[in-house]
């Protein structure tokens, strides 16, 4: 089944394999261990007039094997918390946890697995940024996003001003911030502008033992504050 409800523009799909064959660290063994081609970018995106958009760091082995942005154990954790969210209990299949998510809008700060799943660097993830700012402001009609971890919401300042990087800063460091919003806005290179409204999470991963366990209360919460059905 084909879960990615629109195809990656044209322009955009050519440019990002562009980029990704400038990449050093791409983890090039596991796209050959899946047969997947290296340079095709993994983005879930989904409807034009989805109400929410998950925003992550970059795709994993599963990702890779699938061919879709976060279906992986991190992924699940998302998946399954909104299956639960509107059906009252757990998430029986994989498949489910695929079809649930159909009406959202997915996507990351740069749509390639690295080597080690370490975080590509500023340099690259600043590459990436005017196409996947490009992807949030035009095929995407919504504003309001679930940012996963510190990086995928400090991407947000990548290539703003300095007084949109200093509020995202100043925002992460309150003790509120998994359950305040806070509203900014992009600027592509062309001028043209959109307004967003933030809700971060922590990172779904068993190594932020902090919150890895309350991570699906969190998110739970959060979709009831957006009015998620």
């Amino acid at each position: 089944m084909n879960h990615q409800a629109q195809p990656l523009p044209a322009e955009i799909d050519k440019a990002m394999r562009q980029e990704a064959a400038e990449l050093d660290r791409l983890d090039r063994d596991v796209y050959r261990q899946f047969d997947r081609d290296p340079l095709a970018p993994i983005v879930g995106l989904g409807p034009k007039n989805a109400k929410l958009a998950v925003f992550g760091r970059d795709p994993g082995k599963k990702e890779v094997e699938v061919g879709l942005p976060f279906v992986g154990a991190g992924g699940q954790k998302v998946r399954e918390a909104l299956y639960r969210h509107r059906h009252g209990q757990p998430l029986p299949d994989f498949e489910a946890s695929l079809t649930v998510g159909d009406d959202l809008f997915w996507i990351n700060t740069v749509p390639y697995k690295p080597v080690g799943n370490k975080a590509w660097s500023m340099a690259v993830k600043r590459r990436f940024q005017p196409l996947v700012a490009a992807l949030l402001t035009r095929q995407w009609d919504g504003d309001r996003v679930i940012t996963l971890g510190r990086e995928a919401f400090l991407w947000f300042g990548i290539g703003q001003s300095r007084e949109v990087r200093d509020a995202l800063e100043a925002f992460w460091s309150r003790e509120d911030r998994f359950t305040a919003t806070h509203v900014t806005q992009l600027t592509l290179d062309d001028g043209e502008t959109k307004r967003f409204v933030l809700a971060p999470l922590p990172h779904p991963s068993p190594l932020n033992q902090r919150w890895f366990k309350r991570f699906p209360e969190l998110l739970a919460q959060r979709l009831a504050d957006l009015k998620i059905g």
